[in-house]
């Protein structure tokens, strides 16, 4: 031989960065003449041998490939790391020993080294000893310097990688109940919902249930932390086994996962449906009820379950789970130990009231509110005595909202205190104009609703008498309504504030009277000159539509009416609707009436048309 071989080229390591000639496969080159020529040739054989020697007696496994990929030779280590003999290795292409060809971006970037376009390639790959065993092995591929060949090195990183897994999984799983934690959770989570799974044979949907325990915090504060974690590794087995359970019925595999506290989830990838989701959760439940024997401590428990199902394409992870939260506090506030579905028109009513708390003090300031009028009218002749102020919100995204849409609302942030003083200003100013307006009319009352809160928070007493004096209105001419079940049983504050404000003249009613404790022998002690009878009694009086009338109805209100009387209390039936129906109530007594009959709640200049004559005229 003279420094190559014929075919492929011989099988050959340089030292890095050298220009000394290959190591080969048999013989050295052949000495050149003449003295000195002759001793750098048994030098350079010497170096050669030293190189091929360490070649074989590397511990780090290694094989020289040529440019077309096949391995020119191979050393100990190779062949003891992939189970086979050094000789049975030479001319197999290298690829296919280290599994570069299962990439494709790995096989691209291994040729453009074979190639010389590139310097150098590493990557990770798990390989298969020949005993079966799997191998992890970080693969290097290197030009060798001076030829045309690439030093393959491959170093067994199996342990490496055990111990990685390891700390893995005790990152992603929970060391009280061995479950996924909620990292893992997510982590699954991420990945179902980004991949195509009808491409695969998959129905293309995700379920979930999420559930916590109720009143778990009591076992933790009665028995101890040591026994609330016992009950919570019991508990996910019990979650497990009915998630296996549905999964090898179905065919597939559920994660239960602690998510933290006494939380749980039940991650189900392509569910069949709502009924699916329905029948896991009602399993859980039934598992769940069954007593748990702790160490001779008999527990039982029970949960609350937010179900979610949904196609999975258009999904996102946060969605997902506040659309599972959301459900779970239903579930929750629907009396616990229950399992309830998302319901996106439910949601969309939660939505549009967090939309509406957010902004309501705002709107207050910005001017967004506005009053609407009903006339309350005299049975007797049937002319306009008053009427009831009704607020409207005209919101910039929702449109005009009635009052049960933002009033509650208002009175449990507590903006109800700076929103009725707006309202029984702007009423009163109202009213005070009309009778500016009409001097040879009787003056109308108006009538303004007040929440407890108002009593509770506000300096009531003070707001109606600065807001009098300010409009120049009579206190005569102001009723305010309050609800039967805030009047009733009031004591103290409330109780000294209406004693207050009817010795200054406002009259007050009761609202919506007969649907709360209609206790008429409690009304003898309070400040109240006006019942007004809810509506469901009302309508128990329908003879001109063709609807039977309720006798009962009928029987209720007269006495009601006369006992009333005998108090010294007017009578004003809401919800009036037919002439028969104001027949009726006329000759049972009462003294006004309030409904769609005389008119809707309309613009203040609508009423100013009304004054000083029948409704049904206008």
């Amino acid at each position: 031989m003279s420094g190559h071989t014929e075919g492929r080229g011989p099988a050959t390591v340089a030292a890095p960065g050298s220009a000394h000639p290959p190591i080969t496969e048999g013989e050295g080159p052949a000495s050149p003449a003449g003295p000195a020529a002759s001793a750098r040739g048994r030098a350079a054989e010497t170096q050669l041998a030293d190189y091929r020697a360490a070649f074989h007696a590397s511990q780090l496994a290694m094989a020289l490939v040529d440019h077309e990929g096949l391995v020119v030779s191979a050393n100990d280590a190779l062949a003891a790391l992939l189970g086979a003999e050094p000789d049975a290795l030479r001319s197999r292409p290298a690829a296919d020993l280290v599994d570069l060809a299962s990439d494709g971006r790995s096989l691209l970037a291994y040729g453009e080294v074979l190639n010389g376009r590139s310097s150098c390639f590493r990557c990770t790959r798990r390989l298969k000893h020949a005993d079966g065993h799997p191998v992890w092995a970080e693969v290097t591929v290197a030009p060798v310097p001076g030829g045309g060949w690439v030093l393959l090195s491959v170093t067994d990183v199996s342990d490496r990688r055990e111990l990685q897994a390891r700390l893995r999984h005790l990152q992603m799983h929970d060391p009280v109940t061995r479950l996924p934690n909620r990292t893992l959770f997510f982590e699954r989570l991420s990945t179902a919902l980004d991949s195509s799974s009808y491409d695969h044979g998959g129905t293309g949907r995700i379920g979930l249930c999420y559930l916590d325990l109720d009143g778990f915090k009591a076992v933790n504060d009665t028995l101890g932390h040591r026994m609330g974690d016992r009950l919570l590794t019991a508990v996910a087995s019990r979650l497990t086994e009915c998630a296996d359970r549905d999964g090898q019925a179905r065919g597939g595999a559920h994660l239960v996962a602690r998510l933290g506290g006494d939380e749980f989830a039940i991650l189900v990838e392509d569910s069949t449906g709502t009924e699916q989701l329905a029948d896991l959760a009602r399993s859980v439940l039934a598992a769940l009820q069954q007593p748990f024997d702790l160490s001779g401590q008999r527990l039982s428990v029970s949960a609350s379950i937010g179900v979610v199902e949904r196609a999975a394409d258009g999904t996102t992870a946060t969605e997902l789970m506040q659309d599972a939260d959301t459900t779970l506090y239903w579930a929750k506030a629907d009396g616990k130990a229950r399992w309830t579905f998302f319901d996106p028109e439910r949601n969309a009513h939660r939505m549009t009231r967090q939309a509406l708390s957010s902004t309501l003090r705002p709107a207050v300031e910005r001017g967004e509110f506005t009053l609407e009028y009903q006339p309350l009218v005299c049975m007797a002749d049937g002319v306009v005595r008053g009427v009831e102020a009704l607020v409207r919100w005209v919101h910039p995204q929702f449109g005009t909202l009635a009052p049960n849409r933002f009033i509650g609302i208002a009175e449990e942030d507590g903006s109800i205190v700076q929103l009725g003083r707006w309202i029984l200003r702007t009423a009163c100013r109202q009213a005070r104009q009309w009778e500016l307006e009409h001097p040879s009319e009787p003056p109308l009352f108006v009538s303004v609703n007040v929440a407890v809160r108002q009593l509770w928070d506000s300096d009531l007493v003070a707001d109606v008498a600065g807001i009098l004096d300010e409009t120049g209105l009579a206190p005569h001419l102001l009723q305010l309504e309050l609800t039967e079940s805030a009047v009733m049983g009031s004591a103290g504050r409330p109780l000294q504030v209406l004693q207050a404000l009817s010795e200054m003249g406002v009259r007050i009613a009761i609202d919506d009277f007969g649907t709360g404790y209609s206790n008429l022998a409690y009304l003898s002690r309070l400040p109240v000159s006006v019942l007004k009878l809810d509506g469901s009694f009302v309508r128990g009086f329908r003879y001109d539509d063709g609807a039977h009338p309720n006798p009962a109805d009928e029987t209720i209100v007269e006495a009601m009416v006369e006992l009333a009387h005998r108090l010294g209390l007017t009578v004003t039936a809401e919800c009036v609707e037919t002439a028969g129906q104001a027949e009726r109530l006329r000759r049972i007594g009462c003294d006004t009436g309030q409904g769609w009959l005389y008119s809707r709640a309309v613009a203040p200049d609508r009423i100013a048309g009304m004054i000083g004559v029948s409704p049904l005229a206008v």
